[in-house]
């Protein structure tokens, strides 16, 4: 069954309803954003989380040292990178620092980008995560705009076993995105929102339908 991870969490309540609903992944964005919270407040709120649930810290270009800190900090069980990986990160991943410390590591990814394939090959990350390009918009990620499906889905990879698929998903095209990619989850900020903050209802019916739509 294809799994389901909510971005850009940042109060209890809604932590809440994506757990009960059957979250695989929560996801709190440390880059700059609109959705900003810090590593503390993302443990705070997590504190009564099942074990099974992923937290995933979200991050733009951060440093090693960055992520490190708020890996300890919000304890998180997996990194979602964005943007230039710095060397010292790639030198991290590739030497299994990551690995070794069981925190999976989440590579986004331009979904149409003619170098995809080549950039996901090149990668030594756990997963890699199609979002759409980052075009004149001031945040990476959470934008609501998705990415041409068609193209991405005609290169060779491994999206059932390997990727995420974001960008623009919302409760009338997810079972769309699961039908193309058959992706090992499915990620979603915008798409469970009103006005611009999350929506418990919206939350639940996004999981329960992704749910229904079996392998």
């Amino acid at each position: 069954m294809t799994k389901v991870k909510i971005c850009g969490l940042t109060e209890p309540l809604h932590i809440e309803a994506a757990v009960n609903a059957g979250a695989d992944y929560l996801g709190f964005v440390f880059a700059k954003s609109r959705r900003q919270i810090e590593p503390a407040e993302a443990r705070k709120m997590t504190e009564q989380v099942p074990k099974t649930v992923g937290k995933v810290g979200v991050f733009v270009s951060p440093s090693f040292e960055e992520v490190q800190t708020a890996i300890q900090a919000a304890q998180l069980t997996a990194i979602q990178l964005h943007g230039k990986l710095k060397p010292s990160l790639e030198t991290a991943i590739q030497t299994g620092v990551f690995a070794h410390q069981k925190i999976a590591v989440i590579q986004a990814f331009d979904g149409e980008a003619d170098t995809l394939e080549q950039a996901f090959i090149s990668s030594n990350s756990d997963f890699g995560l199609l979002d759409a390009p980052v075009r004149n918009h001031l945040y990476a990620g959470g934008n609501g705009q998705s990415f041409d499906w068609q193209k991405a889905a005609k290169k060779s990879l491994p999206f059932s076993e390997r990727f995420f698929i974001a960008g623009g998903l919302h409760v009338a095209n997810v079972q769309q995105a699961i039908a193309i990619f058959d992706p090992y989850a499915v990620d979603i900020s915008s798409g469970v929102e009103t006005n611009g903050k999350k929506d418990s209802k919206k939350i639940q019916q996004f999981i329960h339908l992704v749910k229904e739509k079996k392998r």
